[in-house]
């Protein structure tokens, strides 16, 4: 990756123009939303999705490189199968009094060429509202 450059920026051994992509849900009744779509080719860095209410933890959060699946998992299993601590899955649940954190994250950068979609699937009553951030930048 070294001396690669991006306009007239070089972006040696890093991500050139990183930034970040937000979608919001508010309200959110039961249904399919897709919170962030990204046009390629860029990379994916990272991505969270809070919720705000809905008790069963029945909403699934997907993310979507090119076309094909990378997670689809509800903020319930993410919690079942213990993933509430850094790991290398990549996938971590953090909570609070009020809200559920989905976050995804992996130790190198995901390339995608043709599109990332982040999306969720609301399967739970009570949800007020959903917000999702994606990082992402070029190379």
């Amino acid at each position: 990756m070294a001396g690669r450059s991006s306009g007239n920026v070089s972006c040696a051994s890093g991500v050139c123009n990183p930034e970040r992509t937000q979608g919001l849900k508010a309200p959110a009744p039961q249904g399919e939303y897709k919170l962030v779509e990204l046009k390629g080719p860029g990379l994916f860095l990272a991505a969270e999705v809070t919720k705000q209410g809905g008790a069963s933890g029945l909403t699934f959060v997907s993310l979507d490189i090119d076309g094909r699946n990378v997670t689809n998992l509800s903020f319930i299993a993410a919690e079942n199968a213990g993933l509430t601590q850094n790991n290398p899955y990549g996938i971590v649940l953090l909570k609070s009094n009020i809200l559920r954190t989905f976050t995804i994250g992996f130790p190198s950068a995901l390339v995608f060429e043709r599109g990332l979609q982040l999306s969720v699937t609301i399967k739970e009553a009570g949800v007020a509202q959903i917000l999702g951030n994606v990082i992402h930048g070029t190379y």
